[in-house]
């Protein structure tokens, strides 16, 4: 199985699966001298583990971070740094109904046709716990891009929008509650949302906003590493996610050149930022912000026909600790995804100069 690498100077490769003993990652590129705040990597990876409230999957798993190279006294090295996350609360029997059958918009039956074998286990490789190495990854990223900051947040929860544009919102807020929406009126009617269709045993899906701030102009590498191209295929390597758009996204395509048009001001910036920070597929300084679609998690506890190993269609349900909204911990995936490449990107403008 190729792809399992993202990145081109500061580069992550991932391994593991989410019913093995372990998982975890290795870190190449990253420049030394860095000094890490180990507690600040705890607590993404604390935003982001199974089991931190009512709302996501109570699989209980401590997401505690071993490193094993590239950190020597708490400064990293310059050589490649490689990480472990153990797996604790697996329950492989929990997926024993569905060793020979096809999960509805799961990756069981492409799996199986590719590679002629899969591990039923939880989704094996395909499995969004793969992610939590990711989040170690991203963690390291910003504390390298200390003067970029990174916010997302859950912006909508199936019909449930935030009505607010993002810079009348408090990004302190984000982690005041489960949802991880920073307006109080929105997130409580989403965490009633969710609670909702959890309840019927069913899944809902949502969208994650990121505002990228304090990016130097001049990041992107045209034609085809453009900026948001780049953080286009991060945000769709993410588990479960379905659309990606950035700046003014598709309601850009309704309007006039007149009225989109980002006119400057006299020191470069703009006076709207239509384009979403991103010009000609290089940072122009302004925000960057962006929005990433999230289907339904594709498990729910009703019974749906699937298709068996012998292509016979049979009655399946859905059993095990699975998150009814995937939204609410995907947030710090979507942060860490956004630094890697952010983080990349200057690393590879360092060497032009």
């Amino acid at each position: 199985m190729a792809g399992n690498s993202f990145g081109k100077v500061f580069k992550l490769t991932t391994f593991g699966e989410s019913h093995g003993e372990a998982i975890g990652g290795i870190i190449d590129g990253c420049p030394a001298g860095i000094t890490l705040d180990f507690e600040a990597i705890q607590n993404e990876m604390n935003r982001r583990k199974p089991g931190q409230s009512k709302i996501v999957t109570q699989r209980k798993e401590p997401d505690t971070v071993d490193f094993y190279s590239g950190i020597f006294e708490g400064q990293t090295t310059g050589t490649p740094i490689g990480f472990v996350i153990k797996n604790t609360n697996q329950k492989s029997k929990d997926y024993s109904h569905i060793k020979d059958v096809y999960r509805p918009s799961h990756a069981d039956y492409t799996y199986d046709q590719k590679y002629g074998i899969r591990d039923y286990r939880g989704g094996g490789r395909s499995s969004a716990r793969e992610t939590a190495s990711r989040v170690v990854a991203g963690a390291i990223a910003k504390q390298m891009l200390s003067d970029i900051k990174i916010h997302a947040f859950t912006s909508s929860v199936g019909d449930i929008f935030i009505d607010k544009m993002y810079q009348k919102l408090d990004f302190s807020k984000i982690d005041a509650n489960d949802v991880r929406c920073p307006d109080e009126a929105s997130a409580e009617r989403m965490i009633a949302k969710i609670k909702e269709i959890k309840k019927q045993g069913d899944t809902i899906g949502g969208t994650i906003t990121c505002v990228i701030q304090n990016v130097p102009v001049g990041l992107g590498e045209p034609v085809f590493d453009k900026l948001h191209a780049e953080l286009g295929k991060a945000m769709l390597s993410i588990n479960a996610v379905k659309g990606f758009e950035y700046g003014s996204g598709f309601c850009g395509a309704k309007m006039r050149g007149s009225e989109h048009n980002d006119l400057f001001n006299e020191d470069g910036t703009t006076k709207t930022n239509l384009s979403g920070g991103v010009q000609g597929g290089i940072s122009n300084g302004m925000d960057i912000y962006f929005r990433v679609a999230f289907k339904p998690v594709a498990t729910v506890i009703q019974k749906q026909d699937a298709l068996n190993s012998s292509g016979e269609i049979v009655e399946m349900q859905g059993k095990g600790r699975h998150d009814p909204c995937v939204v609410p911990r995907a947030v710090p995936i979507v942060e860490a995804m956004a630094a890697l490449v952010i983080a990349d990107y200057t690393l590879l403008r360092k060497q032009e100069k």
